[in-house]
C-alpha cells in the first residue's frame, strides 16, 4: 500500500498562532481533507473539481499573527459551504488551492456552469424521465 503524498498539510491554528487545535487540512492533487475532533473524529472530502469560489478572509487578529481563513464553496452535497480556518501562508495556500482546482476541472473537461446546472449525484449521470 502506497502512502499518499499530501502537497500541503497544516493543522488550524488558535488565535494567537498556535497549533492547539484537533483540526488537520490535507491537500492533494484532486481532493481536500479536513479531518476534525478528537475523541469523535470526522474526515470531510472535498473534490478539488467540485470547489466552485475560494475567498480569502484575514481579520485583524489573523493578520497581527500571520493566519488568515479560505472561505470555499462548492457543488458537494454534503459540504456546500467550507473554511479552511486560521493558517498559516492563507494567500499562497489559496493560489495553490485555486490552481489545483482548475487543473482538475481541466483534466477532468468540467465547467462551474456543469457543476451548478447538474442535479445528479455525479457530473452527466442526472436521471431525466420524459
Amino acid at each position: 500500500m502506497s502512502e499518499v503524498k499530501y502537497l500541503w498539510r497544516a493543522r488550524k491554528r488558535t488565535l494567537f498562532g498556535l497549533p492547539l487545535s484537533f483540526t488537520v487540512y490535507k491537500l492533494t492533487n484532486e481532493k481536500l481533507m479536513i479531518e476534525s475532533g478528537f475523541l469523535n473524529k470526522k474526515e470531510e472530502e472535498i473534490r478539488l473539481y467540485r470547489i466552485l469560489d475560494i475567498t480569502l478572509r484575514r481579520s485583524l487578529g489573523e493578520r497581527l499573527f500571520g493566519l488568515g481563513t479560505i472561505h470555499c464553496c462548492s457543488a458537494d452535497k454534503s459540504t456546500p459551504e467550507f473554511d479552511i480556518s486560521r493558517i498559516r501562508n492563507a494567500a499562497a495556500v489559496k493560489e495553490q488551492l485555486s490552481d489545483l482546482v482548475e487543473t482538475e476541472r481541466t483534466a477532468r473537461r468540467v465547467s462551474s456552469r456543469e457543476l451548478m446546472a447538474g442535479d445528479g449525484d455525479e457530473l452527466g449521470d442526472s436521471d431525466h424521465d420524459s
